[in-house]
């Protein structure tokens, strides 16, 4: 720390904190699911401004203030871009014949009594195979709202599913980044790490799995015969559907699982999904640019460029098709955008004012045995998950401070990599202003707090690491 610094006390690091929760308390009372739409950017901007208050009053400069934040937002950019790819991917895939296609035999194949329980193992192999949660969630988790919905089952509860699929296969998958970030950052190796992981995850998902099982066998769908028949029938009768139009959302996984990183990936995958539109779809997209005295290839191009940056919008007459495909476009993801950099400039001042730092230091007081060490670090990176917004801060940070004291008990490095993602990777989702929260939210258009309780696998896993902690279960001493 810089000498005309002063170091922070422990209530200038908690006073940002209790205000955001006061405003984010005070924002949900007020707006409920539509909080995100403004109300929690304006809470976490004027949290950062009292942070940044109490960071110049330590001796920082505007200027360092303001470095810091440029830094934490940079540190989002791959999300934000990542996002607009995603919202580009949606329309154009809506557009093709993909989604629809998918929802079309979905509707066929899947019974509402398993759908839960299929939709999480649908996500979790397919993100096992290529390593990530969002590229899952925003191909495979579209198509199967879309059938919930057809089928009459809960989108939160569906949302939950995919969600919980998604996240381990993710932190199961040796193609992730968390799973890449968290060993290395530890001190241990890629698949002494996996290994380590199986013995939380692994009864995590069984416990999901049996719950989606139970809900989905006693669940009164109210989906009945003729309203999948009108469903598939209207779908039928405006797209093209063809096994085909699935070449887009394969190609995307073939990238993903050859390790292409994710923004390129999915906006290949925009691009191509407009073309099948071109191809396949030719007079959906005349119908939705809706211009006759354009000629039939500027048509085509209108078409898949709107759709690329505002959506597709459909007008079958059928409202719950024309709710279910009217979707996506890049200029759907920027509120979350905007959500995103509020939060990571909240996050960026408590770590540029060295107040992130003093919380964790004051919370280590109380970690004197191995086990309650473990539940430190997991309750550390589930607060710096809340607070500074991100997941990889939330792993990369407390990684960083915990490091040495888990050497110096002579506890193996997979013990600190492992209690990163049960709680880091796995507990984003489950925060609205995180980066993932907001882009599962966006994705599977359903607010975060209406899928938060039915996300299983993300609510047991850190309870099954603590118990572990605890009763001193697979915690390995270093040899």
């Amino acid at each position: 720390m810089s000498d005309h610094h002063k170091t922070p006390t422990l209530i200038d690091a908690i006073i940002p904190i209790i205000v955001l929760i006061i405003m984010l308390s005070v924002s949900v009372y007020l707006y409920g699911d539509n909080s995100s739409y403004g109300a929690n950017q304006i809470a976490l901007i004027l949290s950062a401004s009292i942070a940044a208050i109490i960071a110049i009053k330590n001796g920082y400069s505007w200027k360092e203030v303001e470095s810091g934040i440029v830094k934490g937002i940079g540190m989002g950019m791959r999300a934000i871009l990542i996002l607009l790819a995603v919202g580009a991917l949606i329309g154009t895939l809506i557009m093709s014949g993909t989604v629809p296609a998918m929802i079309f035999y979905g509707l066929d194949i899947l019974s509402p009594s398993f759908f839960y329980f299929t939709a999480c193992i649908i996500c979790a192999i397919s993100s096992i195979s290529i390593g990530s949660s969002w590229t899952v969630a925003g191909t495979l988790g579209v198509a199967l709202m879309g059938i919930a919905t057809g089928l009459g089952l809960s989108p939160s509860v569906t949302a939950g599913a995919i969600i919980s699929g998604a996240y381990f296969g993710d932190k199961m998958s040796p193609l992730s980044d968390t799973t890449n970030l968290a060993p290395a950052i530890a001190g241990t190796d890629l698949f002494s790490h996996i290994r380590h992981m199986a013995w939380t995850t692994g009864p995590s998902l069984i416990i999901a799995l049996i719950i989606f099982l139970i809900m989905g066998l006693t669940s009164n769908a109210e989906g009945n015969a003729e309203g999948l028949e009108l469903i598939q029938s209207t779908l039928n009768q405006i797209f093209n559907i063809s096994i085909i139009s699935f070449v887009p959302i394969i190609v995307i996984f073939v990238l993903a699982y050859k390790k292409m990183p994710a923004f390129p990936t999915i906006l290949i995958g925009a691009l191509l999904a407009g073309l099948f539109s071109i191809l396949l779809q030719p007079e959906v997209v005349s119908n939705f640019v809706n211009q006759p005295e354009l000629s039939s290839a500027l048509t085509m191009i209108s078409g898949v460029w709107t759709a690329l940056h505002s959506g597709f919008v459909l007008e079958s007459g059928v409202t719950v098709v024309d709710d279910l495909l009217t979707r996506g476009g890049m200029a759907s993801m920027l509120n979350t955008i905007w959500l995103v950099v509020c939060a990571l400039t909240f996050g960026a001042v408590l770590e540029t004012a060295q107040l992130l730092h003093k919380l964790v230091e004051k919370v280590l007081i109380f970690a004197n045995s191995t086990g309650s060490l473990i539940v430190t670090t997991i309750a550390t990176c589930i607060g710096i998950n809340i607070i500074a917004a991100d997941q990889y801060i939330a792993i990369v940070l407390p990684g960083r401070m915990y490091r040495a004291e888990f050497k110096r008990r002579k506890l193996a490095s997979r013990n600190l990599s492992r209690a990163l993602e049960d709680s880091g990777t796995i507990t984003s989702p489950l925060i609205p202003w995180n980066t993932c929260g907001a882009y599962m939210s966006a994705s599977l258009g359903i607010a975060t707090f209406s899928y938060v309780p039915y996300c299983f696998f993300n609510l047991v896993n850190p309870v099954i690491a603590i118990l572990y902690a605890l009763l001193n279960v697979k915690i390995v001493k270093q040899k």
